[in-house]
């Protein structure tokens, strides 16, 4: 079988991999028996994704670019399809993550327990890669929106898997109304751009002059409805709850992958002219910022454990907006190292959040498999009862800080190379300003992991319902053990991962990258990178040997003056990250609840702390209200009868007649 993916044409490979993707839920809703039909989804899943990978990974070595015409009987022009090194970089999430996700599913959505949602669940599982992996190797308008729209409600089904939750209905409601606004605003653009070049064809790689399209509105139009599907703020609204309300291994999907999908639009429309207007690299630049700061703050405030991982995605799309930001301000002044350093830092930090994000949620799904709950101030002492997904979600949490040995590291170190212009010839003295917003961001970041980990897998339980939880299996192991490995490995030896992601680089810009090597050490990098992990892995060794060779001694530490310690007396997510929360309060405005303390004893009496969705609860429902309320007066038209409705069209028609006159 090696021998003939050799053989194979890539591209080719990558067709047939969609196709066995979109394929692959169709025998379990066929199937009679739904555990049968649940394994050959998985199967298929496999076959799928070891063909786009490999036809990924060697379209980008090989630097290739293959392009397919389909005949078809719509009238938007031939359903044209190519598979080029940028389409190559983002296929490789999709299929690794949807590859891993389908094992994943077999033992935390297993079909014998759940026979009324799991055959949906599989089957838009497979529509939602094949859609995404679809709209990436698009090169017509029309197939493309084709492809998103397929994409946006194959999300919406799996999203809503639960729901008779009232939460996830209104999730699914914001999202709904979220992704087709942003839908609407990708109509405006397609149709503007078929305006400017007389097909739905996409435009040859810098075609287009911005000085002689209307390229002001193209850009506004592709921000407004790629950013809202990436989640850029102020367009995050749907996030958090959706990816909240999903099954873990959804929300592997959607926040591995979709977000990305608005990242691809975002780059492929850009790619379209030259040269770039520099505002273009500045509003993207601070539309970065913006999500990055906003974003982990908005993370840190979190109760609910996968609330907290959604909000953080947001941080990361704000990481990679501010790469791209700056690669288009470097290709903007000519500045050729600016521009390399800030494309491939977030290109590979788009690939880095592809690895450690899906781990964070498997890791979220295992332990919500196994407590039943997903509020952190009802865990506690996981570590101890499961101790892989403990470790395995370590190393996811260390690598979305950014911390080395692993792969969160190496894309932003390249981004503060660009920063501080070290390694930039004539570099540009505005770009230094983001450099301390980034590191805030990243110590904020290390401030809500480690409330996250500590919270949950530290300490001791603080319900007593779940001492002991219902651990996951190897179905569930398998995928967290092989992304962590690979995010352990991305950042210890981040040469192979820069081999992919510098032929993409290559080919958005109008001028050819500079040499890595010749701006950042990679190879002191992948030294320094290599001795720690070693040290790393050496020091646990010794510690398990001495803790096998030591007899355990167990004995009561000092209680800070209680004499008989409770679960209650740890700290909480609130309480840990509470002093940071007030710091930026108008950002998150949480919402406290409880009564009034008064008297010298005071009955018992519920205090509770409700982070809020600010801009959507105070700025966009306070909006719909009011529209709601100015136009009540209409509702008074709608009586049902007959002759009176007769008598508005007469009305019109007759106000129409005098106005042509």
């Amino acid at each position: 079988m090696e021998s003939a993916l050799e053989g194979a044409d890539p591209a080719s490979q990558i067709l047939v991999a969609i196709v066995l993707a979109a394929l692959s839920g169709v025998p379990g809703v066929l199937a009679r028996k739904f555990v049968p039909g649940q394994i050959l989804a998985a199967v298929m899943a496999a076959a799928a994704s070891l063909l786009g990978l490999t036809g990924a990974v060697r379209t980008l070595l090989e630097h290739r670019t293959t392009a397919f015409s389909l005949a078809w009987t719509l009238p938007f022009g031939p359903a044209d399809l190519a598979v080029d090194p940028l389409s190559a970089l983002f296929l490789i999430p999709v299929f690794l993550v949807f590859g891993c996700g389908s094992l994943y599913a077999l033992g935390y959505w297993p079909a014998a327990e759940n026979r009324s949602t799991e055959p949906a669940l599989t089957f838009f599982y497979g529509i939602l890669a094949a859609a995404m992996a679809g709209l990436v190797v698009a090169r017509n308008g029309v197939l493309f929106l084709m492809a998103w729209e397929a994409m946006a409600l194959s999300a919406w089904f799996l999203l809503a898997t639960e729901h008779r939750d009232p939460a996830v209905r209104q999730a699914g409601i914001v999202y709904l109304a979220a992704t087709h606004a942003g839908t609407a605003a990708l109509f405006v653009l397609f149709c503007i751009l078929r305006g400017a070049t007389g097909s739905f064809v996409f435009p040859a790689p810098h075609s287009l002059d911005p000085a002689l399209v209307p390229a002001t509105v193209l850009f506004l139009a592709a921000l407004a409805g790629f950013g809202a599907k990436a989640g850029i703020m102020p367009l995050h609204i749907w996030l958090p709850a959706a990816h909240a309300s999903a099954p873990s291994h959804v929300s592997a999907l959607m926040s591995g992958v979709m977000l990305k999908m608005g990242i691809y639009g975002l780059v492929r429309t850009i790619s379209f002219f030259a040269p770039v207007p520099l505002w273009w690299g500045g509003l993207i630049l601070v539309l970065g910022v913006v999500s990055a700061l906003a974003g982990i703050v908005l993370a840190a405030s979190q109760r609910d454990l996968k609330r907290l991982l959604a909000c953080s995605s947001i941080e990361n799309i704000g990481i990679i907006a501010l790469g791209i930001g700056t690669a288009l301000v470097g290709e903007a002044t000519g500045n050729v190292p600016l521009y390399t350093l800030g494309m491939t830092g977030a290109l590979l930090h788009l690939l880095n959040h592809s690895l450690f994000k899906p781990l964070l949620f498997f890791g979220a799904g295992a332990v919500i498999h196994a407590t039943g709950t997903r509020e952190m101030d009802r865990m506690g002492g996981l570590a101890r009862l499961m101790p892989r997904s403990a470790l395995f979600f370590l190393v996811g949490a260390l690598a979305i800080c950014g911390l080395p040995p692993l792969n969160g590291f190496v894309g932003e170190f390249l981004l503060y190379a660009g920063f501080f212009g070290e390694a930039v010839a004539d570099p540009v003295p505005l770009l230094a300003l983001p450099a301390p917003l980034l590191a805030v961001v990243g110590g904020i970041a290390v401030v809500s992991f480690v409330k996250l980990y500590g919270v949950v897998f530290l300490g001791v339980p603080r319900c007593g319902a779940h001492h002991h939880p219902h651990l996951p299996d190897w179905r569930m192991g398998v995928p967290m053990g092989l992304l962590a490995l690979l995010c352990l490995a991305a950042g210890i030896a981040p040469g192979p991962v820069l081999c992919l992601v510098e032929p993409a680089v290559a080919a958005f810009g109008m001028v050819p990258p500079a040499a890595l090597e010749t701006l950042v050490p990679l190879g002191w990098l992948t030294l320094g990178a290599g001795m720690l992990g070693a040290a790393v892995i050496l020091a646990g060794l010794l510690l398990m040997y001495r803790l096998k060779r030591t007899p355990a001694v167990r004995g009561t530490t000092w209680g800070c003056g209680y004499p008989v310690p409770s679960p209650r007396m740890q700290y909480t997510g609130v309480s840990f990250a509470g002093s940071l929360v007030r710091q930026f309060e108008g950002v998150v405005a949480p919402r406290r609840e409880g009564p009034a303390v008064a008297g010298f004893f005071p009955a018992p009496a519920l205090f509770r702390f409700v982070p809020t969705e600010t801009i959507l609860e105070r700025v966009i429902m306070p909006l719909f209200r009011a529209a709601g309320f100015s136009f009540a007066f209409l509702r008074r038209l709608q009586h049902g009868r007959l002759h009176l409705y007769m008598l508005y069209i007469l009305t019109t028609l007759f106000l129409l007649m005098v106005w042509a006159h």
